[in-house]
Protein backbone atom coordinates (compact mmCIF):
# COMPACT_ATOMS: atom_id res chain seq x y z
CA UNK A 1 0.00 0.00 0.00
CA UNK A 2 1.28 3.46 -0.86
CA UNK A 3 1.59 6.30 1.61
CA UNK A 4 0.96 10.02 1.46
CA UNK A 5 4.28 11.14 -0.09
CA UNK A 6 4.14 8.64 -2.97
CA UNK A 7 0.44 9.32 -3.59
CA UNK A 8 1.08 13.08 -3.95
CA UNK A 9 3.66 12.37 -6.66
CA UNK A 10 1.43 9.98 -8.61
CA UNK A 11 -1.88 11.83 -8.14
CA UNK A 12 -1.05 15.56 -7.84
CA UNK A 13 -4.58 16.53 -8.94
CA UNK A 14 -5.90 14.98 -5.69
CA UNK A 15 -3.27 16.53 -3.40
CA UNK A 16 -5.82 18.33 -1.19
CA UNK A 17 -7.62 15.05 -0.37
CA UNK A 18 -4.65 12.73 0.09
CA UNK A 19 -4.48 11.27 3.57
CA UNK A 20 -1.83 9.16 5.31
CA UNK A 21 -2.73 5.96 3.45
CA UNK A 22 -5.20 6.83 0.70
CA UNK A 23 -7.03 9.36 -1.42
CA UNK A 24 -10.36 10.69 -0.22
CA UNK A 25 -12.74 10.97 -3.16
CA UNK A 26 -15.42 13.66 -3.27
CA UNK A 27 -19.02 13.25 -4.34
CA UNK A 28 -19.85 14.47 -7.82
CA UNK A 29 -23.33 13.44 -8.98
CA UNK A 30 -26.05 11.14 -7.63
CA UNK A 31 -28.28 8.94 -9.79
CA UNK A 32 -31.25 6.67 -9.18
CA UNK A 33 -32.23 3.63 -11.20
CA UNK A 34 -35.20 4.08 -13.53
CA UNK A 35 -35.16 0.81 -15.47
CA UNK A 36 -33.91 -2.79 -15.54
CA UNK A 37 -30.53 -4.07 -16.61
CA UNK A 38 -29.04 -7.44 -17.56
CA UNK A 39 -25.84 -9.37 -18.13
CA UNK A 40 -26.31 -12.31 -20.52
CA UNK A 41 -23.49 -14.03 -22.39
CA UNK A 42 -21.17 -11.18 -21.39
CA UNK A 43 -23.48 -8.62 -23.03
CA UNK A 44 -23.96 -5.69 -20.66
CA UNK A 45 -27.26 -3.88 -20.61
CA UNK A 46 -26.91 -1.28 -17.87
CA UNK A 47 -30.05 -0.02 -16.14
CA UNK A 48 -31.34 3.38 -17.15
CA UNK A 49 -30.60 6.05 -14.57
CA UNK A 50 -31.76 9.57 -13.76
CA UNK A 51 -29.48 12.28 -12.36
CA UNK A 52 -30.85 13.80 -9.19
CA UNK A 53 -30.89 17.54 -8.59
CA UNK A 54 -28.25 18.76 -6.15
CA UNK A 55 -26.12 20.09 -4.63
CA UNK A 56 -27.79 18.58 -1.56
CA UNK A 57 -29.09 15.03 -1.96
CA UNK A 58 -31.55 13.15 0.23
CA UNK A 59 -30.82 9.42 0.18
CA UNK A 60 -34.00 7.60 1.07
CA UNK A 61 -34.01 4.74 3.56
CA UNK A 62 -33.66 1.23 2.08
CA UNK A 63 -32.73 2.50 -1.38
CA UNK A 64 -29.65 2.26 -3.61
CA UNK A 65 -28.01 5.10 -5.52
CA UNK A 66 -25.22 5.37 -8.06
CA UNK A 67 -22.76 8.06 -7.00
CA UNK A 68 -19.92 9.48 -9.08
CA UNK A 69 -16.67 11.08 -8.04
CA UNK A 70 -16.31 14.82 -8.71
CA UNK A 71 -13.44 14.45 -11.22
CA UNK A 72 -11.84 11.93 -13.52
CA UNK A 73 -8.95 9.79 -12.39
CA UNK A 74 -6.13 8.04 -14.22
CA UNK A 75 -4.64 4.97 -12.57
CA UNK A 76 -1.10 4.53 -13.91
CA UNK A 77 0.10 1.20 -15.24
CA UNK A 78 1.68 -0.76 -12.40
CA UNK A 79 -0.85 0.40 -9.77
CA UNK A 80 -4.31 -0.73 -8.70
CA UNK A 81 -6.92 0.83 -6.41
CA UNK A 82 -9.26 -0.64 -3.86
CA UNK A 83 -12.11 1.56 -2.62
CA UNK A 84 -13.52 1.75 0.88
CA UNK A 85 -16.33 3.81 2.38
CA UNK A 86 -15.39 6.63 4.73
CA UNK A 87 -16.26 5.72 8.30
CA UNK A 88 -18.82 8.53 8.63
CA UNK A 89 -21.02 6.80 6.06
CA UNK A 90 -20.69 3.44 7.81
CA UNK A 91 -21.60 5.02 11.16
CA UNK A 92 -24.64 6.51 9.42
CA UNK A 93 -25.87 3.09 8.15
CA UNK A 94 -24.75 3.64 4.55
CA UNK A 95 -22.67 1.13 2.64
CA UNK A 96 -20.56 1.82 -0.43
CA UNK A 97 -20.31 -1.07 -2.88
CA UNK A 98 -17.17 -0.94 -5.00
CA UNK A 99 -15.01 -2.76 -7.53
CA UNK A 100 -11.27 -2.83 -8.24
CA UNK A 101 -9.64 0.08 -10.08
CA UNK A 102 -7.43 -1.62 -12.65
CA UNK A 103 -4.04 -0.37 -13.87
CA UNK A 104 -4.51 1.99 -16.81
CA UNK A 105 -8.15 2.88 -16.09
CA UNK A 106 -9.02 6.50 -16.73
CA UNK A 107 -12.43 8.05 -16.36
CA UNK A 108 -15.11 8.87 -13.84
CA UNK A 109 -15.48 6.44 -10.95
CA UNK A 110 -18.97 5.42 -9.87
CA UNK A 111 -20.03 3.51 -6.77
CA UNK A 112 -23.30 2.10 -5.51
CA UNK A 113 -24.36 3.51 -2.15
CA UNK A 114 -27.15 1.85 -0.18
CA UNK A 115 -28.92 3.41 2.78
CA UNK A 116 -29.49 0.52 5.18
CA UNK A 117 -30.80 2.87 7.84
CA UNK A 118 -34.38 3.44 8.87
CA UNK A 119 -34.09 7.15 8.11
CA UNK A 120 -33.18 9.28 5.12
CA UNK A 121 -29.60 10.58 4.92
CA UNK A 122 -28.56 13.96 3.51
CA UNK A 123 -25.24 14.53 1.75
CA UNK A 124 -23.84 17.48 -0.18
CA UNK A 125 -21.96 17.47 -3.46
CA UNK A 126 -18.21 17.77 -2.80
CA UNK A 127 -18.24 15.79 0.47
CA UNK A 128 -15.62 13.07 0.88
CA UNK A 129 -17.43 9.73 0.73
CA UNK A 130 -14.94 7.07 -0.45
CA UNK A 131 -11.24 6.45 0.15
CA UNK A 132 -9.04 4.94 -2.55
CA UNK A 133 -6.17 2.78 -1.33
CA UNK A 134 -3.40 2.31 -3.91
CA UNK A 135 -1.15 -0.73 -4.33
CA UNK A 136 1.80 -1.40 -6.60
CA UNK A 137 1.21 -4.32 -8.99
CA UNK A 138 4.12 -6.23 -10.50
CA UNK A 139 3.77 -7.35 -14.12
CA UNK A 140 0.37 -5.79 -14.69
CA UNK A 141 -1.31 -5.15 -17.98
CA UNK A 142 -3.66 -2.25 -18.58
CA UNK A 143 -7.43 -1.93 -18.38
CA UNK A 144 -9.07 -1.90 -21.78
CA UNK A 145 -12.72 -2.36 -20.87
CA UNK A 146 -15.98 -0.72 -21.83
CA UNK A 147 -15.94 1.83 -18.98
CA UNK A 148 -12.77 3.57 -20.17
CA UNK A 149 -13.37 7.26 -20.97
Amino acid sequence: MLGEKKLKKIFPEFEETIEASGIDLKLGEVYEQTGPGSLIDNTKNLPSIKKLEGPIYKLESKKAYLMSVDRKIKIPKGYTMLYLPRSTLLRSFLSVHTAVGDPGFHGTLQFMVYNYGDYDYTIKKGERFVQAVVFKVEGSGEYNGSYQE
